[in-house]
């Protein structure tokens, strides 16, 4: 166990939105994707008055309030280009295992390779934590998406995760859990039964976290993916609104629970980005664009630099020992671990 300096942050939700772009983040709905009725289900008027504004402020700000109103004020957020401000994944695959092992371990192993990959041989920043005094059983993973426990490595560490239409185990759950175990099994499985609609994954995080108070959470959300795979492209916009809205409520509940109020950082990002104009429903190395990520912070050791109009260029691989140090500690273990990000620390 290695402490790092005093932090005032002694819980972490890790947040993963599957594919979610950049572009979106930074600029709202793109008109000409929009407009494309082979990208869209709804019909123009009701799409456009849900997304659409006069600039890209006023559509960032209608697609996703919380990220606008919230932590631009409070917390961080990087990754505009045009600005110059950069995140990338080091991996060259650009695809869903690859880029969540990345995240999690702070290293780019390039054996991962596939989505298929068995049991992920690295050690991640999850398990490093549950290994440290007041962490034990205190770190949990809802997964939207089933190789999520691969990536994590539930064989290994045995740590509580929740994979798609399991559901959380226990004597004495509450009123709230039962129902959120329920409702995932009522949800249509449009993308066959390794993914689980965000909204399941949600109910099951808020009401387990209400519950037992974890310490570190990783949610693992995965419907902008989906939707964009499926090119539907104002259902995916739909569901960057609701996960900001989820997002909102998450933060909301638990800054008003004594046990998180003021001493809680939320780490937010994608897995990968995607691509561009006609190749916007892909990713991966054939899909140009889809290894720009972003990330957004909010929490007490966090200065409030909001939207981050700097050039500098940060990587995945730094994030898990950002989210070490915010807890007061050192990641290391035996493989390489990318430097941890100065400014989310208040350096």
């Amino acid at each position: 166990m290695v402490h790092a300096q005093e932090t005032k942050t002694k819980n972490v939700v890790f947040i993963s939105i599957d594919g979610y772009r950049w572009q979106e983040i930074f600029k709202g709905a793109d008109s000409s994707l929009l407009k494309n009725k082979r990208y869209r289900k709804q019909d123009s008027v009701s799409a456009f008055k849900k997304f659409w504004g006069a600039d890209e402020k006023e559509r960032r700000e209608k697609l996703m309030p919380f990220f606008w109103t919230t932590i631009a004020k409070e917390g961080q957020l990087y990754g505009n280009r045009d600005l110059g401000n950069m995140v990338n994944l080091r991996n060259k695959y650009w695809f869903s295992y690859p880029g969540r092992s990345e995240t999690i371990t702070g290293y780019y192993d390039e054996k991962i390779n596939s989505n298929d990959y068995p049991n992920n041989p690295n050690e991640n920043v999850l398990e490093y934590i549950n290994k440290q005094k007041g962490f034990n059983g205190k770190v949990v993973t809802f997964a939207g998406w089933a190789p999520v426990s691969k990536i994590v490595n539930r064989d290994r560490n045995q740590m509580p995760l929740i994979n798609p239409f399991e559901k959380v185990k226990g004597k004495n759950l509450t009123e709230a859990q039962v129902l959120a175990n329920e409702i995932q099994d009522y949800i249509p499985n449009y993308f066959g039964t390794s993914v689980r609609w965000d909204m399941g994954t949600f109910a099951i995080a808020k009401t387990y976290i209400a519950a037992n108070h974890p310490r570190l959470t990783y949610i693992d959300f995965v419907d902008p993916d989906d939707l964009g795979h499926a090119g539907q492209y104002d259902y995916y916009l739909d569901a960057a609104s609701y996960l900001d809205a989820m997002i909102a409520s998450l933060w909301k509940s638990m800054q008003a629970d004594p046990f998180y109020q003021n001493n809680t950082t939320f780490i937010i990002c994608p897995d990968h980005g995607r691509g561009v104009g006609a190749k916007w429903t892909g990713h991966g190395s054939s899909a140009e664009h889809s290894n720009e990520t972003w990330l957004a912070v909010i929490g007490p050791d966090s200065k409030g630099l909001g939207e981050v109009k700097t050039a500098s260029q940060i990587y995945q691989d730094q994030i898990a020992q950002t989210l070490a140090k915010l807890l007061g500690f050192t990641f290391k273990t035996d493989h390489p671990v990318g430097k941890e990000i100065n400014t989310v620390l208040n350096k």
